[in-house]
């Protein structure tokens, strides 16, 4: 067998390899989700393979869970409010960064995306300390701003990086015409960054609403978002109920950044059809 030969077939069986381990590993990371949101419809209460029946029953159990739903509705207007606070201030940032020179940007820029460097563990019991030594109780605001500090590095850095491919002459020529910096940014600018704001908006409230380790931290006493109640159904008992409970969760996580995008995609390519210069 000749080198070329050989080395071709060395090279198919290491990709037959590399793929087998990729399979693995994907395995390995979306089994015990699978697992849950099979289990989340059995019709037992003990959890476990194999299934005696397939019942919506602990759907409906959590439709009556009180506690659950306080901490459904606590998440979501956290998440909310985080998502649309983060993308006014990330994309503001990204801009200034990216269109103007001043003293200090470099600093500005590394103390705007280091929350994104540091574990949440450790950046959540480093302001909880703070908080603790300025004799500062724990609220819901602190919490808001907690989760906003936390997702404005991925906000900032999907604007920058679509504001890098914004060339300058457009809004070069609004303001050659007499446009204010304020109306170029309005009517050039942002339109351009309709994308990476929709990304942004949707990665910042998917970060808030799945955020487990800081929340734990900065919550206020009696304050249940929805990934602290699971950890708190699951000190008392493995029910059903979590199951149903993680599946939400997974819906919500995975099903609105889905739905945005698609919706993005379909207002794209109405608009492309709408000004058919877009396309050259």
């Amino acid at each position: 067998m000749s080198a070329a030969a050989r080395g071709n077939r060395e090279g198919r069986w290491a990709w037959r390899l590399t793929g087998f381990v990729t399979l693995c590993v994907y395995i390995f990371l979306f089994a015990p989700i699978i697992a849950t949101v099979v289990l989340s419809f059995n019709a037992s209460m003990f959890g476990g393979f194999p299934m005696t029946g397939f019942s919506l029953q602990w759907y409906g159990k959590l439709l009556g869970n009180e506690q659950v739903l306080a901490a459904f509705r606590t998440s979501m207007w956290i998440a909310l409010v985080t998502a649309v606070i983060t993308t006014a201030v990330g994309v503001v940032t990204a801009y200034t960064l990216i269109r103007f020179e001043f003293r200090g940007k470099q600093m500005l820029n590394t103390l705007v995306i280091l929350p994104a460097l540091v574990p949440e563990t450790i950046l959540g019991v480093g302001l909880l300390v703070a908080i603790k030594a300025v004799d500062q109780p724990r609220t819901s605001l602190l919490l808001v701003l907690g989760h906003i500090l936390l997702a404005v590095p991925y906000v900032v850095l999907i604007a920058q990086a679509r504001m890098v491919g914004i060339r300058r002459v457009y809004e070069e020529a609004a303001l050659s015409l007499g446009a204010s910096r304020l109306a170029s940014f309005r009517e050039i600018t942002l339109p351009l960054l309709v994308p990476a704001v929709v990304a942004g908006a949707l990665l910042a409230f998917t970060i808030s609403f799945d955020n487990t380790s800081a929340s734990l931290f900065w919550r206020p006493a009696g304050v249940e978002t929805m990934p602290t109640q699971i950890l708190s159904m699951l000190k008392i008992s493995i029910s059903p109920e979590i199951n149903a409970l993680g599946t939400v969760m997974i819906l919500v996580t995975v099903g609105i950044p889905l739905i945005g995008g698609l919706l993005l995609q379909g207002l794209t390519r109405l608009r492309r059809r709408g000004n058919p210069e877009e396309k050259t």
